[in-house]
């Protein structure tokens, strides 16, 4: 039995949309990171597919250079986000940082509260 190519599609389009999502609602970075990458397997998945569909090899040639920087794109995203929890002992993003601390203080300081300088 061969499974026809609009359903690797669908189910590409499926785990695409389920990262986009993950992206716009998380608030954690490390979520937000897993998203990214899950949306970059479905864009390959997509690649190959196609490419399989046209009889051509362009589709996995594309996903060999996605691959590539994607790897890159862990290495130095990951090495960001470690150097960020080192430094605020919290992996929220920015925003949820400055919604948080907005609520505790006040509006005037939960910026110089999120990138670290504390007032005397």
């Amino acid at each position: 039995m061969r499974v026809p190519g609009a359903a690797y599609l669908i189910v590409s389009a499926i785990l695409f949309t389920t990262g986009a999502v993950g992206v716009l609602i998380r608030r954690n970075v490390l979520v937000m990171f897993m998203c990214i990458e899950l949306m970059l397997n479905a864009v390959n998945l997509s690649f190959v597919t196609l490419g399989r569909m046209m009889h051509a090899l362009d589709g996995q040639v594309a996903v060999f250079f996605v691959l590539v920087v994607a790897a890159a794109e862990v290495v130095v995203g990951l090495a960001i986000i470690v150097a960020t929890f080192r430094r605020r002992a919290s992996a929220l993003t920015m925003r949820r940082a400055a919604s948080s601390a907005s609520s505790r203080k006040g509006m005037a300081n939960s910026f110089t509260d999120v990138i670290g300088v504390r007032s005397s």
